[in-house]
């Protein structure tokens, strides 16, 4: 009532001042101006928007549950226990228990952290409120935490209004309204609103008719302020990693649950072929699969339209290009070294190797492992910096030169030959990194790139017909499966 009665008082004004001559086209300027910058101050926006309806999805309560989330069995666990600490609150009341106020999620991108806050919704019959940490930073002091205060209260409205006892506010990216104070100087924006974020997670009690329960995700927790992890704030730190070959397997049960497969399909097979692949990626996996199977006009996803579609997610689609005869036998080469070297160090182990451009690569061999490791070996470790160097190698033996096609390698081999160093796997013993002199951890580095470079030169010379053989039927196929391969290095070796 008050912004009409202004406006029509504003508009009589004009209108009295333009009929007595005067110039008003300055005044109806200063008053669009005057109007847009108290619409920005009031609302926190043009639009005088509210957070709930900017940055805020009203859903009510999602749809999805944790058994439509895979490859999380850890974090699921993990976040129901906590869970089960909001359904039962009169059993905390009568214990005396501190309600959990926030849950952090932390992992990789595409790992399901946002699915698994709808998961907890729906498990706690809660109202879902989402938003994502940009959309708090403004340009304009203090509206940060003017949304900040409309986020908790219209989650509490919302719960009320649909007769719920619990909301749970979920913050994605949070590291960006959430990253250690003091780090921005050009304003106090940014530290202002993650205060305000602090007093009203402090501000949230047991005893509060609706309650509010923060949950935030983040792929960067080390840039997060100390205050957001003590206890009494994010009380809980769930670690949503990337799937093992179980929890792989888990998820293309899921996403391939409702499309045609072929019995041939093998997807424990592509769960191994997939390591380090998240969630997301396997969702794309099988829906790239099913694009493959329709362009071909097959009723049925076979088994090669997933191998085709893994090289797709990894190195994208395939390029027109194609090398000149010289550059591409270069290149079949430079695979063959790799896909020879891996076999030999570690048996079974080369999924694919293909001379197809495809993104920035001319060519590339794909080594899997039976099982996921997440503890590396010395012996690990060299066995990877050979397999790494074999493709320049096989190209200086074959070649008599070597090619720019083996920087993205040699880049590898010294981030690997570093860890070696960093780890005490050297005679160097445990060693600070930052403070080893330059000089001897250069001479440590080239002394193990010297002994790797001959063992790999000893067995490509001692194989160097089979790298031909292998190299020149690439050449005619651009492409072998493992299996294919190894039938291949069988063949060579027995002529």
């Amino acid at each position: 009532m008050v912004k009409e009665i202004g406006i029509g008082i504003v508009i009589s004004t004009l209108i009295i001042l333009a009929l007595q001559g005067f110039n008003i086209l300055p005044l109806i300027f200063l008053s669009f101006l005057t109007f847009f910058m108290w619409q920005m101050l009031t609302n926190g926006g043009i639009t005088g928007s509210s957070t709930a309806n900017k940055g805020s999805t009203d859903k009510k309560i999602p749809l999805v549950r944790f058994n439509d989330i895979g490859g999380q069995d850890s974090a699921k666990k993990e976040l129901m226990e906590a869970l089960d600490f909001i359904k039962d609150i009169n059993g905390i009341k009568y214990m005396g228990i501190r309600a959990i106020k926030g849950i952090l999620l932390s992992g990789p991108p595409g790992t399901g952290k946002t699915m698994l806050a709808k998961a907890a919704a729906r498990y706690t019959d809660s109202v879902f409120k989402a938003t994502s940490g940009s959309e708090f930073i403004e340009m304009y002091a203090g509206l940060g935490a003017k949304r900040v205060r409309n986020l908790f209260k219209d989650a509490k409205q919302s719960a009320k209004k649909t007769g719920k006892d619990s909301a749970i506010i979920f913050i994605d990216e949070i590291d960006i309204l959430g990253s250690k104070r003091g780090q921005v100087t050009s304003h106090l924006e940014y530290d202002q609103t993650l205060n305000q974020l602090l007093v009203e997670m402090d501000g949230l009690s047991v005893d509060d008719d609706v309650q509010l329960l923060v949950m935030a995700a983040t792929n960067r927790i080390d840039i997060l302020d100390q205050a957001l992890l003590r206890p009494g704030r994010f009380d809980r730190i769930v670690q949503v990693d990337l799937p093992a070959k179980k929890g792989r397997l888990s998820i293309l049960e899921l996403h391939t649950a409702n499309k045609p497969l072929d019995d041939g399909v093998d997807l424990e097979k592509i769960a191994q072929d997939t390591f380090r692949f998240s969630g997301a990626h396997l969702e794309n996996l099988a829906n790239e699969a099913a694009i493959f199977a329709l362009r071909e006009g097959s009723e049925k996803i076979k088994q090669r339209h997933f191998m085709e579609a893994i090289d797709k997610v990894i190195m994208g689609e395939k390029l027109d290009r194609r090398p000149a005869k010289e550059e591409l036998k270069r290149v079949a080469i430079h695979e063959t070294g790799h896909a020879l070297i891996g076999e030999i160090l570690n048996p079974g182990s080369v999924s694919t190797i293909t001379i197809t451009s495809r993104g920035r690569a001319l060519g590339y061999v794909r080594h899997n492992q039976e099982d996921d490791f997440y503890l590396q070996t010395k012996d690990y470790i060299e066995k990877q910096i050979s397999v790494c160097i074999a493709g320049a190698a096989a190209e200086e033996i074959l070649l008599d030169s070597r090619s720019t096609g083996a920087k993205n390698d040699f880049e590898k081999a010294v981030k690997l030959v570093k860890i070696m160093v960093t780890s005490g796997m050297t005679e160097l013993g445990v060693v600070d990194e930052n403070a080893i002199p330059k000089e001897l951890l250069h001479q440590e580095m080239t002394k193990i790139f010297t002994e790797i470079e001959n063992f790999v030169r000893g067995l490509i010379k001692d194989n160097k017909e089979i790298v031909k053989d292998i190299a020149d039927q690439l050449i005619n196929n651009e492409r072998f499966s493992g299996d294919e391969l190894r039938k291949l290095l069988e063949i060579s070796k027995s002529a």
